[in-house]
């Protein structure tokens, strides 16, 4: 897997803000309308805009238009990128255990 350090960091900023956290929460139970969010949420809708922008653009979280709403879900395969991604990045791999990166 190519680990491209600045799709990576956009994934990772989706889970960098407490209200993001509390979207993802909320969405765990399945689709929401961004209306919905914004009254479970108590912030303004440019804010919700905001994280919404920065959720979706990560991968985690997938919208979808219905009339003149959003609706918005987890992405199974955002959150199975992501979990590769964190595994890939704090996976030790001993490639050279015979020799130290320090000579003593």
């Amino acid at each position: 897997m190519e680990l491209d350090e600045k799709k990576i960091a956009g994934v990772f900023k989706a889970f960098c803000d407490e209200n993001r956290v509390r979207i993802l929460k909320l969405l765990t139970t399945g689709e929401k309308c961004a209306c919905k969010l914004l009254e479970e949420i108590n912030i303004t809708q440019p804010t919700m805009s905001h994280h919404m922008k920065i959720l979706c653009d990560s991968g985690i979280v997938v919208g979808r238009k219905e009339g003149k709403w959003m609706h918005y879900s987890i992405s199974p395969e955002g959150s199975a990128a992501a979990m590769k991604y964190l595994k890939a990045l704090t996976s030790i791999s001993c490639l050279d255990t015979a020799q130290s990166c320090c000579e003593r």
